[in-house]
């Protein structure tokens, strides 16, 4: 028997209870793990608030992260005793996930535990973390080194902009971090930023071209914040967009791509390729001080979740909330 919370659907609604289940309940998988921590992304946190239809079979087990430690295993790559990471692959969201004590896998989609970390560190870095490296890696393939001029990142606070602050700073550029939340202006100069920028300035309407400032772009908001962003970074710039915060919208024009020959860099962290994942999490044990994840992260418990998902959804909470799913 293990815990696990679960979401389900009625004529009355959605409802988010803690229940205990039978590996019987597990879906079909290869691999089966032992979760030691999940975490909370403003994915999750769409889904248990029901705020947005993330989830699409009812019941789920949210949860689009989890570490742990394999079990089971019919899969090639993996043996019991494995010690593995997953993010993304559509988890939570049409396969139970990671806010149980218990998942059952593809094991396509794990990958190892990098040494560097324990669980718990590596669910600080969680999709999040893991996203903002695959956001770096993009930049500096395309061409973007640090005397080029400052790199913008938005969302700062959050947790996509707190890994990214740190990862690029740590490539040796010079950061300037946009957020809503000026107070917490220490927090973000501790993770290297060099500049807090208002969220304010960003995210009403603007010029389709407007001053040159950034030599390249991470945006966790969309909407008018990317547009904005676009219009301001510099000739041959670069833009990796990852989130939607704003809104989904983009309310841009063709200008800064066709007169300044800036490039905008999707990027997905749910379905990208096995060794694109690699790549970042090798990024993130070589370049991410693990001292900075107590700043980044702060504990709460398979219930906590609950109430947790309510507060990040109201913008209150900064950095990373991870979940020990065995408390």
């Amino acid at each position: 028997m293990f815990a696990a919370l679960v979401i389900e659907k009625g004529d009355a609604g959605q409802t988010v209870t803690r229940k205990n289940l039978e590996d019987s309940d597990l879906p079909d998988g290869d691999v089966t793990v032992d979760v030691e921590y999940s975490t909370l992304n403003f994915k999750d946190a769409l889904a248990i608030t029901g705020k947005s239809p993330v989830v699409r079979k009812f019941p789920m087990v949210p949860g689009i992260d989890l570490a742990g430690v394999v079990t089971e295993s019919t899969h090639a790559d993996w043996s019991p005793g494995d010690r593995v990471v997953l993010n993304g692959w559509g988890v939570g969201e049409t396969h139970w996930g990671g806010l149980a004590q218990r998942a059952r896998l593809n094991g396509d989609w794990l990958v190892p535990l990098p040494a560097e970390f324990t669980a718990r560190q590596a669910m600080a870095i969680g999709t999040a973390g893991y996203t903002a490296s695959l956001c770096v890696d993009a930049l500096l393939d395309f061409g973007v080194t640090p005397d080029q001029g400052e790199v913008l990142v938005t969302g700062a606070t959050g947790g996509v902009g707190s890994v990214a602050i740190a990862l690029l700073t740590k490539a040796g550029f010079t950061v300037a971090a946009a957020t809503g939340k000026t107070s917490e202006a220490e927090y973000l100069q501790q993770l290297g930023a060099s500049t807090v920028v208002d969220r304010a300035d960003l995210s009403g309407p603007g010029k389709p071209m407007q001053k040159e400032r950034w030599a390249a772009v991470v945006d966790t908001a969309g909407s008018h914040t990317l547009a904005n962003a676009c219009a301001q970074t510099r000739y041959g710039g670069a833009v990796a967009a990852c989130g939607l915060a704003q809104g989904m919208d983009f309310p841009a024009s063709v200008a800064p791509f066709i007169l300044r020959g800036v490039s905008l860099l999707g990027i997905d962290s749910v379905m990208a390729p096995r060794e694109r994942r690699v790549a970042a999490w090798a990024r993130l044990s070589r370049d991410l001080d693990t001292s900075a994840l107590d700043a980044i992260a702060r504990e709460a418990s398979l219930d906590e979740a609950i109430t947790a998902a309510d507060q990040l959804m109201d913008g209150t909470v900064r950095g990373r909330i991870v979940v020990d799913v065995n408390r």
